[in-house]
């Protein structure tokens, strides 16, 4: 091999490493050819929905009406909960400071961790865990899936109580529709039954009824249609962030510069030092 053929193949492998640097099973892009998941756009656009769009690139696959149909009823039920919600709030405070609507929506969307907008996932992870403990051993999975995440993460069960609503709204009527699944075939109702029994053990241990909430009825949505709990938080940033859109926009309308958490005659509470005098 003379060394100019040399110096060839050693470009020509530089330039393959290059262009496998990000390999993607995603999309497949050409001059005139953009494929999703090994289907044309052309043939997606129009004939699909936004819903079923998202489980392609999650998933890799289409979903069928009927679990499309779950699926949206998930992301329609989170979009917003009102300008009390923290990341609502950034969203509108940023405008008013003169963020622009990505910025805005980006300050809101940092803010959605693990207490604000990670119970979901938390959630289908200790349904999970109930679902691995059942048939093993004695005793009550339900109660040692409990026992050991409160072990681990404090007292807070996430999926259960609310406390703004007496009774989550979304979560009636999203468990509603994952009834109506199991009685069709769609999913095996399994998580819906753990999410029910936790409801029980709740109100045994606590002497009143907590019921599911919105995480909890999403999480029994995910968790039935087979997402790991990791998408199950993403899947929620994404229905949360159009509610967060939506506030920006209407923030930029009403015009009002540096809007802060209270109105200006509301005082914050002070709880340093009185006065000092300086010697």
């Amino acid at each position: 091999m003379t060394t100019q053929t040399a110096q060839g193949a050693a470009a020509d492998e530089r330039i393959d490493e290059a262009s496998r640097w990000w390999s993607t099973s995603i999309i497949d892009i050409e001059p005139g050819k953009i494929g999703i998941r090994g289907y044309p756009i052309q043939d997606l656009i129009g004939r699909i929905s936004f819903a079923q769009m998202i489980w392609l690139m999650l998933r890799g696959t289409l979903p069928d009406e009927a679990q499309a149909r779950l699926f949206e009823a998930a992301l329609v039920s989170a979009v917003d909960h009102g300008p009390h919600a923290p990341s609502i709030a950034i969203s509108r405070m940023a405008i008013s400071c003169g963020v622009d609507l990505n910025g805005a929506v980006g300050s809101a969307v940092n803010v959605l961790g693990d207490i604000h907008g990670g119970a979901g996932q938390q959630c289908m992870t200790l349904y999970r865990d109930c679902r691995a403990r059942t048939g093993q051993g004695t005793g009550d999975p339900i109660q040692q899936a409990l026992d050991a995440y409160r072990a681990e993460h404090g007292k807070i069960v996430p999926g259960f109580g609310h406390r703004f609503h007496p009774r989550d709204p979304r979560a009636t009527r999203l468990l509603a529709l994952v009834d109506e699944a199991v009685a069709t075939g769609v999913v095996t109702g399994e998580f819906a039954a753990i999410g029910r029994r936790i409801e029980v053990v709740l109100e045994r241990e606590k002497g009143r009824h907590i019921p599911m909430n919105i995480d909890g009825a999403t999480a029994v949505i995910y968790s039935e249609l087979g997402f790991a709990p990791e998408l199950g938080r993403g899947i929620f940033l994404l229905s949360r962030s159009v509610g967060i859109l939506a506030h920006a926009w209407e923030q930029m309308q009403e015009g009002r510069r540096i809007k802060g958490p209270m109105p200006p005659s509301i005082p914050y509470a002070y709880t340093g030092p009185k006065t000092g005098t300086v010697k």
